[in-house]
């Protein structure tokens, strides 16, 4: 990034508060300022130095004595499937893939609904309500190539991944699904469908968002390979390769 222009934004850091993902931690973000205008590329020069997108806010993690948020992305053209990967192409094989405008929608949000109430009722995003989904999922910059990826098993919605489409390569944000097919793996087939779909637009990459290594939660972001961490300065290769 250019460095006079990342001296002209404007950032501001949040109190701390009790981590998400590691026990007996204490975690800060830091946000691009709301009122921040987005000049073009400054999204994509962010991602790449780290930046996740949630709703219209640009963040990253900025914990003072902790630096196990990794941003991760993966190699598309260097990708290969594992096995069980092939299994999961396997079982989605009779599912679409169409991208959709990220809107509020009454088959949107049922869906999401019932994911949350499912899927997430132990933890903060719980209970779903329209507004949660507007201002997480459907709300952002107006610089934001920002869609919906929708997957129809015979018609019906299964699964929406929430992409942003950046210019070396798709930002997956979120993926909700219909706990009933949980044996098809969505949230893994969205990932792979990504993967191939960089690869037919020749784009380098797919970024995952944050891995940390201690996370079960995160886990399963390490078994797309090969891939580069963010180390807080640079890209380098992952020396987590999975076979």
């Amino acid at each position: 990034m250019d460095e006079q222009l990342l001296n002209r934004l404007v950032f501001f850091p949040t109190p701390e508060s009790p981590c998400s993902y590691l026990p007996n931690q204490q975690s800060r973000s830091i946000f691009l300022h709301p009122d921040q205008p987005l000049e073009e590329g400054i999204y994509y020069q962010l991602n790449r130095l780290g930046f996740r997108r949630s709703g219209a806010h640009l963040y990253r993690p900025w914990c003072s004595d902790c630096q196990a948020c990794q941003s991760v992305r993966v190699l598309a053209e260097d990708f290969r499937l594992s096995r069980n990967q092939r299994k999961v192409m396997k079982a989605n094989k009779e599912v679409t893939f169409t991208w959709c405008k990220a809107e509020f929608s009454p088959e949107f949000y049922a869906l999401y609904e019932r994911y949350i109430n499912l899927r997430h009722a132990d933890g903060d995003m719980y209970p779903p309500s329209q507004e949660q989904f507007q201002s997480f999922l459907c709300q952002a910059h107006e610089s934001t190539n920002n869609y919906f990826l929708c997957l129809r098993l015979q018609g019906q919605l299964i699964a929406v991944g929430v992409v942003d489409l950046l210019a070396d390569g798709p930002s997956a944000i979120y993926t909700y699904f219909d706990p009933d097919y949980h044996s098809h793996s969505l949230g893994k087939m969205v990932i792979l469908w990504l993967i191939n779909w960089a690869k037919s637009k020749q784009l380098p990459y797919v970024y995952l968002g944050y891995w940390i290594k201690d996370c079960a939660k995160m886990s399963y972001k390490a078994d797309y390979q090969p891939q580069e961490i963010f180390n807080g300065l640079h890209w380098v290769g992952s020396k987590n390769q999975s076979t």
